[in-house]
């Protein structure tokens, strides 16, 4: 007996949310988008109940990329829905599965719900550390007290919401896929991201604003200094903060170079074989991939800090030097620092004395080549992943564009015949999309973004709204014409 005969019964029964039977109107997908979101920003903002103040954000810097929220009943956010993916798409890669996901009925259903349950999995193992270890999640004694539970008790509580959450998110993306417009998981980095943004570009609280309007009327008004007048103070003033004029290059650079490699394409002609007259184009982007795979590089780098976070945790200053060694729950030596991907200026700039003491110029310079390398090299290979596994290969290609009737001019109407063309185009600009967003994704956090984005999240969220306005645009064109629904087999 095979490994789906006896996983086929737990894997067909997993809560899935049904299919709409018929077309979604437009506005109707708009509503269902929109309340999703809405909850998912109602869910960040209630606090896990029984827990003390205090306590670190585990997952950091990446928390932008992974959305959910510190201390909230979203605390994992989409982490383990991503690791899950990771997992699937390597099984899935070397043929481990065994699954047939593009022809086989049943298969498709056993993939959805080993996704599931491996995503329940992950939210378990996830959660378990960051409450019974450390000092993430701390319990409260005054509650445990009162309800006569204890502290373990207090933190059995916590855990069951945390994995509530992240159920809840799973089914919230599920809900967004299949009723609204785009994907759950972008949808959420982009909620995640913009409140990042806004709050670094709105932020005011007096004079120590971090706000880029606000600290610029402080300046203006002479109610903040830069120092005297160009030095290398007020240069260095300017550039960082309080003018941050760095960042606001930066961010403005990186959301014209993913909008201009969005319209950097190939476009191979169309012709339908049978409706003399109607033609078309196939676009091979630049970014054909898109910078999703980017998701799966910076969340495998969250699972190795994670893992450091949690070993330092219960072993603390004894922990191996070879390993780790941590300052103020960072790594400032070992494996583990080595392998932290650079999250600011603060990581490298140590000839302006940003860096931490003792941390030397070849150490810094190892960690920028061993995250730029991770990255370049992690992000062709998981956009390759990623064409694969979601039916964008030459391959599937080529069916789909047999199946719709269209045809390549010039050339015989055959599958294998497109595939050899699609195969001039795809498996290079696949790999070359992916390195560039891996080098942009690192270039972006060395120099520092409004809001302290992570450069992923601030790629994610420019590359995701930018899909989401594509799909909009298709989404009304089908209002206005509904043959075309019927010609893209959406009815």
């Amino acid at each position: 007996m095979s490994w789906k005969d006896a996983a086929e019964p737990v894997l067909t029964r997993m809560p899935v949310v049904a299919r709409p039977e018929g077309h979604v109107p437009f506005k109707r997908k708009l509503l269902w988008t929109a309340g999703v979101l809405g909850i998912y920003f109602f869910l960040t903002n209630i606090a896990l109940f029984g827990l003390d103040a205090g306590g670190s954000d585990i997952f950091g810097q990446f928390r932008s990329i992974l959305a959910g929220g510190q201390g909230s009943v979203l605390q994992v956010g989409i982490g383990p829905i991503v690791t899950a993916s990771i997992v699937l798409q390597l099984l899935g890669g070397a043929n481990l599965l065994g699954l047939d996901t593009d022809n086989d009925p049943r298969d498709q259903v056993l993939y959805q719900g080993l996704q599931k349950l491996l995503v329940l999995i992950v939210t378990a193992a996830t959660a378990a550390p960051m409450v019974f270890t450390g000092n993430f999640l701390p319990a409260s004694q005054t509650v445990g007290n009162a309800l006569g539970i204890g502290v373990t008790g207090v933190q059995l509580l916590i855990f069951a919401q945390v994995f509530v959450g992240g159920i809840l998110i799973l089914f919230m993306d599920e809900i967004v896929s299949k009723w609204g417009v785009g994907s759950g998981v972008g949808l959420f980095i982009i909620a995640g991201v913009s409140q990042q943004l806004i709050g670094g570009l709105f932020s005011w609280s007096g004079l120590g604003a971090t706000g880029l309007f606000a600290s610029w009327y402080g300046i203006l008004f002479g109610d903040i200094g830069l120092g005297p007048t160009f030095t290398a103070q007020w240069f260095q003033s300017l550039l960082f903060d309080p003018g941050n004029i760095l960042a606001l290059v930066t961010t403005l650079l990186i959301f014209g170079i993913v909008v201009y490699a969005e319209s950097v394409r190939v476009e191979i002609p169309l012709s339908h074989a049978r409706v003399r007259g109607a033609r078309g184009r196939f676009p091979v982007k630049l970014i054909y991939a898109s910078v999703l795979p980017m998701i799966l590089v910076r969340a495998l780098q969250a699972n190795v800090q994670f893992v450091g976070q949690i070993i330092y945790s219960q072993m603390g200053d004894s922990m191996p030097a070879l390993l780790g060694v941590y300052a103020d729950s960072q790594p400032v030596d070992g494996f583990f620092y080595y392998v932290a991907p650079i999250q600011a200026r603060a990581d490298w700039m140590w000839f302006l004395g940003l860096t931490p003491a003792g941390i030397d110029p070849w150490q810094i310079g190892l960690r920028v080549a061993i995250d730029l390398t991770f990255m370049v090299v992690g992000g062709a290979i998981f956009a390759i992943f990623w064409v694969e596994t979601t039916g964008m290969g030459p391959e599937a290609t080529a069916k789909q564009i047999q199946n719709s009737g269209m045809q390549i001019p010039g050339f015989r109407r055959n599958p294998q015949v497109v595939e050899k063309v699609m195969e001039r185009y795809i498996p290079q600009v696949t790999v070359i999309g992916g390195a560039l967003v891996g080098l942009l994704a690192v270039m972006a956090n060395m120099l520092g973004t409004i809001g302290n984005v992570s450069g992923t999240g601030l790629l994610l969220t420019v590359s995701i709204t930018y899909k989401l306005y594509e799909e909009i645009a298709e989404e009304q064109m089908m209002e206005m014409h509904p043959m075309m629904r019927q010609m893209f087999g959406d009815e």
